[in-house]
């Protein structure tokens, strides 16, 4: 599995600064992020606080597992 190059102190420090009135290109450049990623970030996790990204994530871990487990019994 691919590991996250980004926390998600940075993820949530970049999504405010762009409602707060930052451009979005600066913002690219300051946190060197692409296009896709920014919005891709803004989708997920916006109007989110730092927890409930944790908790998410904590999550989404939790139901790879459960669905590994769960074809690993199938066969």
């Amino acid at each position: 599995m691919k590991s996250d190059r980004f926390t998600d102190a940075q993820i949530m420090g970049a999504i405010p600064q762009a409602e707060g009135g930052v451009s979005v290109p600066d913002l690219y450049r300051e946190h060197g992020i692409s296009n896709a990623t920014f919005y891709g970030w803004r989708t997920k996790y916006g109007g989110m606080d730092a927890s409930m990204i944790s908790q998410m994530k904590t999550l989404e871990e939790e139901n790879r597992r459960l669905k590994c487990m769960d074809a690993e019994l199938s066969m």
